[in-house]
C-alpha cells in the first residue's frame, strides 16, 4: 500500500528541463519563446501573461513552469501563479505544500506575502492554488483578483498564470481579460486544428491579446530529441 502511494505521488512530480538541463535543445527553445514574446510586445509593457490550452494533457502547466524559469534565469523577478483551481499542479512541480495559496488570498484568509513561496530557482516565486474552492470562476473574476495583480505588479517584472483549458471552463477567459497577453499551448498529433481554432476564437471573444502559440511535443528524430517549443 505504501509503495502504491509513493508511486502515485512520484507520477505527479514534474521535472523542469530548463532548471535541470539549461543547455538542452528544449531549454533553448523556451528561451526562443521568451525572446519572441519580448518582440511581440515591443510597443507595450508586458507584465502579466496567461498560459492556457484548448483541452487537457497538452502541456500548458509544464510550459508555464519552464517559461517562468527561463525568465528568472534572465534576471527578471518572476511570479508563477497556479490559477488552475480545478486541477492544480504547480505545487507538485516545485515540491511545495498546497495549504495556503491563491484561493486563500482571494477569499481574504491570507495576504500575498503569506501566499508566496520562494523556490530554489533564483528570482522565481510561486503562488500555488491553495485548497480547491467550489467557485473558481467567481474568485478569478473578483475585485480581489484585480487587487492581487496590481499588488504583485509592484514587486515582480513578470507574472505568469497557469489556467485551466480554455474550452473546458470560463476561468481562462476571465483572466485573459485581466492579463497583458495570452499564450495557447497545443500538442502535436493530439490537438485538432478545429479545436485550436475554437480556443483562439474564445480567447478573442474575451478580448485577450494573443501573443502566440507554443507547439509542444514535435518529434525531431534527426537531432535526437523529442520535444520542440516555439511561438507561432
Amino acid at each position: 500500500m505504501g509503495r502504491k502511494k509513493s508511486q502515485s505521488k512520484n507520477s505527479k512530480i514534474r521535472h523542469l528541463i530548463t532548471k535541470l538541463n539549461p543547455k538542452s535543445p528544449v531549454s533553448e527553445q523556451f528561451r526562443t519563446v521568451r525572446t519572441n514574446i519580448q518582440y511581440a510586445s515591443v510597443d507595450s509593457e508586458l507584465k502579466t501573461i496567461l498560459v492556457t490550452s484548448s483541452g487537457p494533457e497538452e502541456g500548458k502547466s509544464s510550459s508555464a513552469a519552464n517559461l517562468a524559469v527561463v525568465y528568472a534565469q534572465q534576471g527578471k523577478k518572476v511570479l508563477l501563479v497556479d490559477a488552475d483551481m480545478r486541477k492544480p499542479t504547480v505545487h507538485y512541480t516545485f515540491r511545495l505544500d498546497n495549504l495556503t495559496g491563491l484561493s486563500n488570498l482571494l477569499v481574504g484568509d491570507s495576504s500575498i506575502q503569506q501566499a508566496v513561496n520562494e523556490t530554489d530557482v533564483e528570482n522565481l516565486d510561486v503562488i500555488s492554488c491553495g485548497p480547491i474552492p467550489p467557485n473558481p470562476s467567481e474568485l478569478l473574476g473578483s475585485k480581489k483578483m484585480e487587487q492581487m495583480i496590481n499588488e504583485a505588479s509592484m514587486t515582480y517584472d513578470i507574472i505568469l498564470f497557469d489556467t485551466p483549458p480554455v474550452l473546458a471552463v470560463t476561468d481562462a477567459q476571465i483572466l485573459a481579460n485581466l492579463s497583458d497577453g495570452s499564450l495557447l499551448v497545443v500538442r502535436s498529433k493530439q490537438t485538432e486544428y478545429e479545436t485550436a481554432q475554437k480556443a483562439l476564437e474564445v480567447l478573442q471573444s474575451a478580448q485577450a491579446k494573443l501573443l502566440g502559440s507554443i507547439l509542444n511535443d514535435v518529434e525531431k528524430k534527426k537531432n535526437n530529441y523529442y520535444y520542440y517549443y516555439g511561438v507561432n
